[in-house]
């Protein structure tokens, strides 16, 4: 069998459904075995399970090696910040843990096995990869969020001290107290315990209430499914399907009109007496 071959094979493998179906089975099933190993087992299933661990490992690594040829057998495929994970995490699964200074470092690796499901499933990795990309401006929601707080929890440290010491007797014990009240629990035994002091003091924890929970959760949910949008479309740009690349090739085939409508009309012009 020849080299370029034995790469087709592996591209064709690597494109085959039953094949990405027994991985994702494989690494479910490495996450039960991991919970099992959790529980007082009798030695010699512990035994069996090493040895379908060490099982498992070595499939890990030999679907990382068909998709390093698959996707050309260079550095490029460690371009992608997904394929340097899933090999990563391959690499020092296959670390001797036993009788080893790092044992707990190699026994972490294979609970993280569980995350290269984020890896082979796509839909998972467009939530991961919006979710990164919304932390950015999510990040100055969470700082007017912040700010708020802070001032919210000033003016009830000044204000509701004397009613109960215990949960305003600081800025920082009257921040965990609002956090309880933006979570909604049990808020309202807050609230009835200053109106009790102070009768107008719903409007303080209904105002607090309306800008926390409402305007700006919905603001950072916006963010996200923004970004989840674009990230769709990527996809979609990237594979060649779904609504937004059927959207740009009608764009690319509207210019290339466009372009020899210009060229004709160029050369009208020139001919033109």
């Amino acid at each position: 069998m020849t080299v370029t071959t034995l790469t087709r094979a592996l591209q064709r493998l690597n494109d085959n459904r039953f094949f990405q179906f027994l991985i994702i089975s494989v690494i479910i099933f490495s996450a039960l075995v991991i919970g099992v190993k959790t529980y007082d087992i009798d030695p010699a299933y512990l035994k069996l399970l090493k040895l379908i661990d060490v099982a498992i490992t070595y499939l890990f690594l030999f679907e990382i090696i068909v998709r390093f040829v698959a996707e050309g057998a260079s550095f490029s495929f460690f371009k992608k910040a997904w394929n340097v994970f899933d090999t990563l995490i391959v690499t020092v699964s296959l670390i001797p843990i036993e009788d080893s200074e790092v044992v707990l470092l190699a026994r972490l690796v294979r609970i993280f096995r569980v995350l290269r499901l984020i890896s082979i499933i796509p839909e998972l990795r467009i939530l991961i990869s919006a979710l990164i990309k919304a932390l950015p401006p999510m990040g100055y929601v969470l700082l007017l969020m912040f700010i708020i707080f802070y001032i919210y929890a000033a003016v009830g440290s000044l204000l509701f001290e004397s009613v109960n010491p215990a949960l305003w007797k600081d800025i920082a014990v009257s921040m965990l107290t609002l956090f309880r009240v933006v979570t909604f629990e049990d808020w309202t035994d807050v609230m009835y315990e200053t109106m009790a002091v102070y009768p107008l003091s719903w409007i303080y924890y209904l105002t607090f209430i309306f800008l926390n929970a409402f305007v700006f959760l919905n603001m950072m949910i916006g963010i996200v499914i923004e970004r989840m949008q674009a990230e769709h479309e990527t996809y979609s740009l990237e594979h060649d399907e779904g609504g937004a690349a059927d959207l740009h090739h009608v764009r690319e085939d509207t210019q290339a009109i466009l372009q020899r409508l210009e060229a004709l009309e160029k050369r009208i012009m020139e001919n033109k007496p």
